[in-house]
């Protein structure tokens, strides 16, 4: 029987990888994000299965009006939106740009949407998935904090849903090429910089991020909770 799947971030990168896998397997899917154009165009490349959804996820007043377009029953909800924010400079009101929109853009587009349909998680079988990053173990400044703030929600969560039967999970990707994170800082010397840095000697592919979270949204993974996926090639322990 296909299933409800809610995937932010949807329209591009890993998120498109994510809806794609679960379209593939005969899911209804719901892809959200902030740029129409871009999510429109990536439901056309994906299939009949998969509807986009313009919302701002930082918005509470957004999330709320998105609600009357979501499915009344979500069998597996994937957290992905989030990106890196841009604001330079030095001072205090930089700083304060760059860490509250690190925020608002990985904690609050996670957490906004996630505790406002969670009453509509399938009973028994819901699955959350959040997409961290390997930033939360390594630093990077505002980033990996807001990215490591997510493994402490995620416990919390995981405890809230468990004695329904839903499990939340993150998976915590490294370098993954065909992305717009890096943008055009990922040229060909950087990415044999992190590749070195690798056990397995290369960067990784948003399929295989994708298969990750397929995983832990599969009925095999219904023992695994409040858990970290570590999907970095062995970039974390380093060479």
């Amino acid at each position: 029987m296909a299933r409800n799947v809610v995937v932010t971030g949807g329209g591009t990168g890993i998120g498109y990888e994510v809806a794609r896998r679960f379209a593939d397997a005969g899911e209804r899917v719901v892809i959200v994000g902030r740029r129409r154009a871009v999510l429109e165009q990536a439901a056309a490349d994906l299939g009949p299965n998969v509807t986009p959804l313009v919302c701002d996820l930082a918005d509470p007043d957004a999330v709320e009006a998105a609600l009357g377009e979501l499915p009344e029953q979500i069998d597996v909800l994937v957290n992905n939106a989030g990106s890196r924010e841009t604001v330079i400079g030095g001072g205090p009101h930089a700083l304060l740009a760059r860490w509250r929109g690190d925020f608002e853009r990985n904690v609050l587009t996670v957490v906004l949407l996630t505790e406002s349909i969670r009453d509509r998680l399938t009973q028994g079988s819901g699955r959350v998935v959040t997409i961290s990053s390997i930033a939360a173990l390594r630093g990077a400044g505002s980033y990996g904090a807001a990215k490591a703030s997510l493994h402490a929600w995620n416990h919390f969560l995981a405890a809230q849903l468990g004695a329904s039967g839903i499990t939340a999970n993150i998976v915590a990707p490294g370098t993954v090429a065909g992305t717009e994170f890096f943008g055009p800082r990922l040229d060909e010397a950087e990415v044999s910089r992190r590749a070195a840095r690798t056990l397995l000697g290369r960067i990784g592919e948003t399929g295989e991020v994708a298969a990750a979270v397929h995983f832990l949204a599969s009925p095999e993974a219904g023992f695994i909770t409040g858990e970290i996926l570590h999907c970095n090639g062995g970039e974390l322990l380093g060479r």
